[in-house]
């Protein structure tokens, strides 16, 4: 219940405040945001499974977004940016499928 006030807090600061992000930023936003969906469906999933625990949770999202970043960032020093932030996505959102598909035959099968 926290969590998902949390989440609609800050969903409305969001679009309040409407934050302007940096353009050196940008190319990151995006991978942050996919990294940090995994690791929510993940958490979810678990948390379904019965074997949620909210330290690794924590440490999944932010460890998530990080190394994502780092890929990519790696990627725009070498001068394959775009290529390492395709492969990035590919593999977070093969992820974020798998993790959907186990929480609907969890909610649907039982």
């Amino acid at each position: 219940m926290i969590a998902a006030l949390g989440l609609l807090i800050g969903i409305i600061a969001g679009l309040v405040f409407a934050p302007d992000v940096p353009l050196a930023l940008q190319n990151y936003l995006p991978i942050a945001v996919v990294a940090a969906l995994d690791a929510v469906f993940g958490g979810l999933r678990a948390y379904l499974d019965g074997i949620f625990d909210d330290k690794v949770f924590v440490v999944s999202f932010v460890s998530n977004v990080v190394i994502a970043a780092a890929i990519v960032y790696l990627g725009d020093q070498l001068g394959v940016g775009a290529q390492l932030t395709t492969g990035v996505v590919v593999v977070l959102g093969i992820r974020i499928f798998s993790n959907v598909a186990a929480i609907r035959r969890h909610l649907f099968h039982a």
